[in-house]
């Protein structure tokens, strides 16, 4: 080995040093992107602020507890204020960005939005977490839901992630999207509008589009999407963005666990019920019931013994 570095570690080195052209590397000098680790940091942070001494927070000291707030909100806003501006500098390098306008105004518009938003998130998620225990017969407080709950957890990254990505915040709603993705198995696109009310149980195998528009008190079960049925393409084949590609669910709406929706002008109207393991890429009016038809198993007799069973 000693023999090889010595032949051909320069050489491996020039070849992928990130001081030259890797189109994958994030230096201060080139990109000088925000750390998805940084992020995540101010994404723990902010579910602080929401959830005091939950979500491996230690308890708050009641006494001090005022003063903590005003300190970890002053520290979010800055740190975060200089993430965006990073984003809002790299977005505006690309090819499609014809005004870059003030990064550093985009920056401190969009965090000052995110946290003046901040009581209303706290009681939009307060009817999160409500639906849950009213929906869940296991749910045996609201705690307990706060706690320990994916579906809470998803929500929550996303109703921080989707108030960055209303103000055009590059990057960093997608790395808090996908976060909760990884940790929770539930991937909502920061882009999704979600009303309050909401409550995915289990959790695992959701997937929520970006152009999805989702009303209040709806419930999800595992294994739902809500996806495009197709992708549009301009006439050199490339994808075309920022269409209408997944489907609306009205309010008060249950959808059961392995059901797939689809298409950007599939709309499932209030009141609905729509079966597990349906397939669904047109309409239905308010207050439909959609099933698959029932299976019948068929069960036959052994020709063995039930002792020829044992192990």
């Amino acid at each position: 080995m000693e023999k090889w570095l010595e032949n051909n570690l320069e050489k491996l080195t020039d070849a992928l040093s990130p001081c030259k052209n890797c189109p994958v590397a994030n230096t201060e000098r080139d990109v000088n992107l925000p750390g998805t680790g940084a992020v995540i940091d101010l994404l723990d942070k902010l579910l602080g602020v929401l959830y005091p001494g939950c979500h491996g927070h230690a308890p708050v000291a009641h006494e001090t507890c005022q003063s903590h707030l005003t300190e970890t909100l002053r520290d979010i806003a800055l740190k975060l204020c200089d993430q965006s501006q990073r984003a809002f500098e790299y977005a505006c390098r690309q090819p499609h960005c014809i005004d870059c306008g003030d990064c550093d105004a985009k920056a401190r518009r969009a965090v000052s939005r995110l946290l003046d938003g901040l009581p209303a998130i706290r009681d939009m998620l307060q009817q999160d977490i409500q639906a849950a225990y009213e929906g869940d017969p296991a749910a045996m407080s609201t705690m307990e839901i706060v706690m320990s709950y994916p579906g809470l957890y998803a929500i929550t990254v996303h109703r921080i992630a989707h108030a960055l990505y209303a103000e055009g915040v590059p990057l960093i709603p997608r790395v808090m999207g996908e976060h909760a993705h990884s940790k929770t198995g539930i991937d909502i696109h920061p882009g999704a509008t979600i009303g309050p009310g909401f409550f995915i149980d289990h959790g695992t195998g959701v997937v929520i589009g970006e152009t999805c528009r989702i009303g209040k008190r709806v419930k999800l079960y595992q294994g739902v999407t809500l996806g495009a049925l197709s992708f549009a393409k301009d006439a050199s084949g490339a994808l075309v963005k920022g269409t209408k590609r997944h489907p609306d669910v009205e309010d008060n709406v249950v959808i059961y666990a392995g059901a797939t929706i689809l298409g950007g002008e599939t709309v499932i109207g209030h009141d609905s019920v729509i079966g597990g393991n349906v397939w669904l890429i047109h309409s239905v009016p308010p207050g439909s019931r959609v099933y698959n038809q029932t299976p019948k198993p068929m069960v036959r007799s052994s020709p063995l013994a039930p002792d020829d069973y044992a192990i």
